[in-house]
């Protein structure tokens, strides 16, 4: 590329950043009355650095460009899930101004008599910082609210499946709720580590909550009995309701040789003794 070209995309690029705070303005006022004055400034910051990386990608290298892009939008995304902006709505952000400094750029070039090859391969150029833009925000975004989730579920699990120590020895785990074969890993899962963790010698595993028992919660509840008996902790039902024991008698299945309790009461009184 010619020295005189280099210097035409100086100008270019200038010209954008001496436009930065208006062009963030624009697109403030057109949102104002969505979002909250806090949020309307944290955007505007957004906005200043993102028309910072589009201009100095009109003459920096196009490696450096996208580094500048992928550091971006990994610091950015936190911001805009806190403030609970939808990605498509960053995302037409970012549409936004491809659009508005395509314009300047279009307008400048031609003041500047850029021919149709030299304006062509600028727009091009931009585009490309555009789509690795969309790029890495949809990916950083994606990646903060898959881990967001995670750890919600988490939480989620912690609070449906606590074990809930009552003396030294014994803990009772409460079930509220179906249980799939996710929720019965995480059931044993817990019942392990927090058994182990709180030292116990005894876990009453309370049914009351569960609505259906069928062949595959009576399985995966005889997994984590033995699983748990296994290192040492005995594990004890209670709250098998009329109904549910008429269903499990109905399919065969069989809880003789685990100690059953017809209330949590009866069973704490019964380890006490």
């Amino acid at each position: 590329m010619s020295l005189l070209i280099n210097e035409q995309l100086k100008t270019i690029a200038d010209l954008v950043l001496n436009k930065k705070a208006e062009l963030a303005e624009q697109r403030k006022n057109a949102d104002e009355h969505i979002y909250s004055a806090k949020t309307n400034h944290f955007l505007s910051i957004w906005r200043e650095n993102l028309i910072e990386i589009y201009a100095n990608s009109i003459t920096r290298d196009l490696d450096e460009t996208y580094l500048h892009l992928k550091n971006w939008g990994d610091n950015i995304v936190n911001l805009l899930v806190d403030l609970q902006i939808p990605l498509d709505l960053a995302i037409e952000e970012v549409r936004f101004y491809r659009e508005t400094i395509g314009i300047i750029i279009r307008d400048e070039a031609k003041n500047l008599n850029f021919s149709l090859d030299s304006l062509y391969d600028v727009i091009s150029r931009f585009d490309s910082v555009v789509d690795r833009a969309v790029h890495w925000l949809s990916l950083s975004y994606s990646r903060t609210h898959a881990a967001l989730l995670q750890a919600a579920e988490k939480e989620m699990d912690d609070l449906t499946i606590p074990i809930v120590r009552v003396t030294e020895e014994i803990g009772v785990l409460p079930l509220i709720g179906d249980i799939d074969t996710l929720r019965a890993q995480q059931l044993m899962e817990r019942a392990l580590s927090q058994g182990t963790e709180l030292n116990l010698s005894y876990i009453i595993i309370d049914l009351s909550g569960v609505p259906i028992i069928d062949t595959m919660v009576a399985a995966q509840l005889f997994k984590v009995i033995s699983a748990l008996k296994l290192i040492g902790i005995d594990a004890k039902l209670t709250g098998i309701r009329p109904e549910i024991a008429q269903t499990m008698v109905n399919l065969g299945i069989d809880f003789q040789d685990v100690h059953t309790f017809s209330s949590l009461h009866l069973a704490i009184k019964s380890l006490n003794k």
